[in-house]
């Protein structure tokens, strides 16, 4: 009983070894072929955050986006094959933000909570 247990504890532990090779390489393969972009935005709060980062995930090429509210900077990481950070900043323009020295689309800034609108002194 003891070499069966201990048979099976040796099987288990390799197997556990191989899996976490195997993920090791598909995350490294996942990212050959990717560019990361960032960009300055006008986002407030958690609720700009969250419309920034759900727009960016219909966004055709991206494969990340995460924005830090704080620094107020949109870090993407895109497939350049797919997109371009000119397109992607066009995506945030489009959601109503700025993003480096653009303006956001008047009528996407229009459409967003007053919340996420920027103070009137500065738009």
């Amino acid at each position: 009983m003891k070499s069966f247990a201990f048979s099976l504890l040796a099987l288990l532990s390799f197997a556990g070894a191989a899996q976490a090779q195997t993920t090791q390489a598909a995350t490294a393969t996942a990212s050959k072929g990717t560019e990361t972009v960032q960009f300055k935005t006008s986002a407030i709060c958690d609720m700009c955050k969250a419309r920034i980062e759900k727009s960016m995930a219909y966004e055709k090429g991206i494969q990340a986006a995460n924005l830090d509210i704080p620094s107020k900077v949109l870090t993407v990481t895109y497939n350049p094959a797919k997109t371009t950070p000119d397109a992607i900043r066009a995506a945030v323009l489009k959601t109503g933000y700025d993003a480096d020295q653009a303006t956001a689309d008047a009528r996407a800034y229009d459409r967003l909570p007053e919340c996420c609108k920027k103070p009137a002194s500065t738009h």
